[in-house]
């Protein structure tokens, strides 16, 4: 059964490919960024506060690590789930909770006494971040009409790069002039615009009546949760026999997953759109592509700090080519990701990336300022020319009635890659240990080329 509710105009027969115009659109796209602007900014926001919280809360580097570690592991693993939810309760509905549960659990976090308090509190900000992420691509789907889908997700992914680039300048702002408890304090005003605009703008669209299922999401907790947890004991060489048997039982939950998900109309876990080839090697891609992209983000600080000798400002500085890079190659995309094909447009992109990735990698032994500019802003250019095409052939491949779905997975090929990349860089750091950023970057760029080979698979079967 299909319930709808009266606010800003979709068509009348709930079909989501005509979506909205004029204001109603322009206040929609505002609505949505600005949640996303909150969950990403926060994100990035934290990293750069980890030595003063070590110090603050008497904790060691690597216990401190966790205040990163237990958002990014509670966001991944409820992503899938809440995407599902989503789909059941509404996208605007969810995305509004989300908000609400980050803005709480801010609250939590700028008041935490201790690293266990914050680390939790940070888990429950995730779950938050994860309403937000899950849904808001859906939402672009309903937003913009079917032709100018490319065209909201380009925009999306400028809103993703800004949160990605001001995180460390704003951490660094506040931390100027207050203690780390003001990063998480800062987030309540931008909370309650976001919350105001998604209460007005936000469209309520179509829901599913099917009913929670809770077996599919408590594998999937478990089956996300198992392989990260134990691939990082892994690549940290901790604890490897229990690391080996979180591997197992996450590979045990993911088989019963897809068994239990086989015979499901709408699964948590896609199976059905992923039998669609388009789907799947679209979702492949852009996992490939973030893995690649988090062995340079997370590697390259390291190699501009430790070897090349740059002060902490400067290494953030220098690292802000990447998003900017971003965000010059939209205006472009926008214009054509809509009209031309998306195994082209991503495999251009992701070559370039790669091609910028093997020039960091081939740095001089003393280079000049400019020599690691044009290097990275190469690589992040082409970044900004794969993810919106890449997104949108996910998007568009899967049936009415499964943007939630779609939308999960986008996110669940950002996350998952951005996490497996952080263990490979860990992985290479203990196996290269006086040149380990330097492998990392020639790794990065070897994955890069695997995914651009990949997208420019789908030039062989003529389809978008």
């Amino acid at each position: 059964m299909v319930e709808t509710v009266q606010r800003p105009q979709l068509v009348s027969s709930g079909e989501e490919r005509q979506g909205l115009y004029g204001s109603a659109r322009t206040l929609a796209v505002l609505a949505v960024s600005l949640s996303v602007l909150l969950s990403l900014l926060d994100y990035a926001i934290a990293n750069v506060a980890l030595p003063n919280i070590a110090t603050d809360l008497k904790s060691s580097a690597s216990s401190a690590i966790w205040v990163v570690n237990a958002y990014q592991l509670s966001s991944l693993v409820s992503l899938l789930p809440l995407a599902a939810l989503g789909s059941r309760v509404g996208f605007a509905r969810l995305c509004q909770v989300g908000i609400v549960i980050f803005m709480a659990s801010s609250v939590l976090c700028a008041t935490a006494t201790s690293l266990p308090v914050l680390a939790v509190s940070r888990a429950v900000q995730g779950i938050g971040g994860a309403c937000i992420m899950s849904v808001n691509i859906a939402l672009i789907r309903f937003i913009y009409p079917h032709a100018e889908i490319g065209r909201g997700i380009a925009l999306n992914g400028v809103v993703v790069a800004v949160g990605v680039a001001l995180g460390p300048t704003a951490a660094a702002a506040i931390l100027s002039v207050a203690s780390w408890p003001w990063l998480f304090w800062i987030n309540l005003p931008l909370g309650i615009a976001a919350l105001i605009m998604a209460f007005i703008a936000l469209p309520d669209v179509p829901r599913s009546g099917k009913n929670p299922d809770l077996t599919g999401s408590f594998l999937c907790v478990v089956f996300f949760g198992a392989i990260v947890m134990g691939g990082d004991g892994l690549a940290h060489q901790e604890n490897i026999l229990l690391s080996c048997g979180l591997l197992a039982a996450g590979i045990l939950a993911g088989v019963l997953l897809v068994i239990h998900e086989a015979d499901v109309l709408h699964p948590i876990f896609p199976v059905d759109l992923l039998k669609k080839p388009e789907f799947t090697v679209a979702f492949l891609t852009g996992f490939c592509g973030f893995v690649a992209s988090n062995f340079f983000i997370v590697s390259m600080p390291f190699m501009l700090h430790d070897r090349l000798g740059f002060s902490p400002s400067a290494t953030g500085l220098l690292i802000t080519p990447w998003p900017i890079g971003i965000i010059c190659a939209a205006p472009f995309i926008r214009r054509v990701t809509d009209t031309v094909s998306a195994g082209l447009l991503s495999s251009i992109g992701l070559s370039m990336t790669s091609f910028g990735f093997f020039c960091l990698w081939m740095l001089p032994e003393h280079p000049a300022v400019w020599d690691i500019v044009w290097r990275i802003f190469i690589a992040g250019y082409g970044f900004g020319f794969f993810q919106p095409p890449n997104n949108r052939a996910m998007m568009v491949a899967a049936p009415g009635g499964r943007a939630g779905g779609a939308s999960g997975m986008v996110q669940v090929a950002r996350q998952a890659g951005q996490t497996f990349g952080a263990m490979g860089v860990a992985a290479f750091f203990a196996q290269f240990l006086s040149n380990g950023t330097h492998a990392c970057l020639l790794a990065a760029a070897c994955v890069a080329l695997l995914a651009a080979a990949l997208s420019a698979s789908r030039l062989l079967t003529k389809k978008r």
